[in-house]
């Protein structure tokens, strides 16, 4: 089809960092809500070349939702947009199924035409009930509302960065057919850090470092990992809602960019047993008035007084987490030991085997680290529960609790019996969302053989919430 009538924006890629850039640095520096929307507004009328805005929201298993609104229409009922709830995982039921969606103008994106299509930009919305408040089980909003409060009442502003790993597969299609072909098969097969300049890999990870950049995410280091075809693209820290909404984006570009190649990125945590899995290993600080609340150059191991009652809220609440940051059936064949596993109750700053690890760091960057977040974990509500836990949870009477011999559990029903007794889960997420939360596990858990074995099961992967579709859920 002939393109030469259309004029639909195509911006270069660094104009488009530049643009980002400049949105990225509003939102960090709090600029009101209400001069932000009016610049948005304005700059969507003004600009003919956009032709629709995709606005974005995730359910409560963490699967990114997309609607393309076309902009005229966006730009006289943007306070008024409504959607099914009825079909989106853990939302509501068919007869309460209305919804609406606002729009976050601070969460404003910029993306390359070639991969997002042209005359289009991105921006996150907020899930509202009908009866006008945010919605329950939209954990993005209850982060968003979390992190206000805690800096409208403390002056806290929490950060966020994350690792996170990946594989590149054979095949656009290399997760929905796993029924069928019983294996992935590996785009290479080098190793750590290695890999020559024109590999698949090495190419898809150039192109993904190229669309991250012009998108703000400010990139620090990538490289191969450990095990064949896995890849970790690093990236700067965010306030903590911005953090997760780029996880998001950093699965949704990978796949893209994978597609575009006629390869899959799979975020798996183990899809392939005797190799390493896949880790999204999240490092959280708390700042005040620019100031690290987490350094102290006299603590141990340069961790404040706050940094380390922080970690021991984590550790104490360890099993209530761990559905949380392991979210499926796969998750549980990553904690294992002889793979540097995080899968010890535990704080180290050197024992990588620990949940939870405090890195070598500086005035700027002293840090906590979690590491037994898997990569298909919800980043809203893995952020929310690591923060809320270590800045409200209780501390426990265990002797030694920071290197206490503890482990988590190796398989979701364990995990699932952890979540469901416990009170914190209660107090984090209220009891209809946790009631929500859990029962979607569950569905996945009795979808997949309850022994995990040697080898990675079809419905692994097939009942897995980053790759399901409806029909196959609707014919089980």
């Amino acid at each position: 089809m002939s393109t030469e009538l259309r004029n639909f924006l195509a911006l270069p890629y660094d104009e488009l960092e530049q643009l980002n850039l400049k949105a990225k640095e509003q939102r960090k520096g709090r600029t009101p809500l209400n001069k932000v929307q009016e610049e948005r507004i304005k700059y969507l009328t003004d600009e003919k070349r956009i032709k629709a805005v995709t606005v974005l929201f995730s359910d409560l298993e963490g699967r990114l939702h997309m609607l393309d609104y076309d902009k005229k229409f966006l730009l006289g009922s943007w306070d008024n947009l409504t959607f099914d709830g009825s079909s989106i995982r853990g939302f509501t039921a068919q007869r309460e199924s209305d919804l609406r969606l606002g729009i976050d103008w601070a969460a404003f994106y910029w993306a390359p035409s070639d991969f997002f299509g042209a005359g289009k930009v991105l921006v996150f919305g907020d899930v509202i009930d009908k009866n006008g408040t945010p919605y329950a089980a939209d954990i993005r909003g209850i982060l968003k509302q979390y992190a206000a409060k805690v800096h409208e009442s403390h002056g806290y502003t929490l950060n966020a960065a994350n690792e996170i790993e990946g594989f590149l597969f054979r095949g656009k299609d290399a997760e929905r057919t796993y029924h069928e072909t019983g294996k992935f098969e590996y785009v290479n097969t080098g190793g750590y850090y290695h890999s020559l300049p024109g590999d698949p890999l090495r190419q898809f990870i150039d192109i993904t470092a190229e669309v991250q950049r012009c998108m703000g995410f400010q990139n620090e280091k990538d490289h191969p990992e450990v095990a064949p075809s896995q890849f970790e693209i690093n990236y700067g820290y965010g306030e903590v809602v911005a953090a997760a909404d780029q996880i998001q984006l950093y699965k949704l570009i990978c796949r893209q960019v994978a597609t575009n190649m006629g390869y899959s990125a799979c975020f798996l945590p183990k899809p392939v047993v005797g190799v390493n899995g896949s880790g999204m290993h999240t490092n959280v600080s708390i700042s005040k008035d620019g100031k690290n609340l987490f350094w102290d150059p006299k603590g141990e191991e340069k961790l404040s007084a706050m940094g380390w009652e922080f970690v021991d809220r984590i550790l104490t609440h360890g099993h209530d987490l761990c559905l949380i940051l392991n979210s499926s059936v796969n998750s549980y064949r990553r904690l294992d030991p002889h793979f540097e596993a995080p899968n010890q109750l535990k704080a180290s700053a050197v024992d990588r085997g620990s949940m939870v690890r405090i890195p070598i760091g500086n005035e700027r960057s002293m840090r906590v680290e979690v590491r037994s977040v898997a990569p298909d974990a919800n980043p809203y509500l893995t952020l929310y529960s690591i923060f809320k836990t270590g800045i409200d949870g209780g501390t426990a009477k265990i002797a030694n609790l920071r290197q206490a011999e503890r482990y988590l559990p190796d398989n979701i029903y364990t995990a699932l019996e952890d979540f469901r007794k416990a009170e914190w889960t209660t107090t984090l997420f209220g009891s209809d969302v946790k009631g929500r939360y859990a029962d979607l596990k569950q569905a996945s858990a009795d979808r997949c053989p309850r022994l995990l074995g040697t080898f990675v099961k079809a419905p692994e992967v097939q009942y897995h919430h980053d790759v399901y579709n409806q029909f196959l859920w609707n014919l089980f």
